[in-house]
């Protein structure tokens, strides 16, 4: 499947929980149809001491959503504008 989003790229969140949310592309999960957005969706991990450099704790990241749930940023104040 080709996605019209790519790494990098400005997007608006337009469905679902966090609607209006805006951020740049981190990473895109292509089997499973999801994208990562920088600041959208913060999600809390558990995790276990693996060294002294490497502390465990809860360590907050960001969470997929789906690519039908983002629009491009540009494409999104176009549309807003008209």
């Amino acid at each position: 499947m080709k996605f019209k989003i790519k790494r990098g790229d400005e997007v608006v969140v337009i469905a679902g929980a966090h609607k209006g949310s805006r951020g740049k592309v981190l990473q895109i999960l292509r089997e499973k149809e999801r994208v990562i957005v920088e600041g959208v969706r913060m999600i809390k991990r558990h995790t276990k001491a693996r060294s002294q450099e490497e502390p465990g704790g809860i360590i907050e990241r960001e969470g997929p959503i789906h690519y039908s749930n983002i629009m491009k940023a540009d494409r999104y104040d176009a549309k807003k504008a008209s």
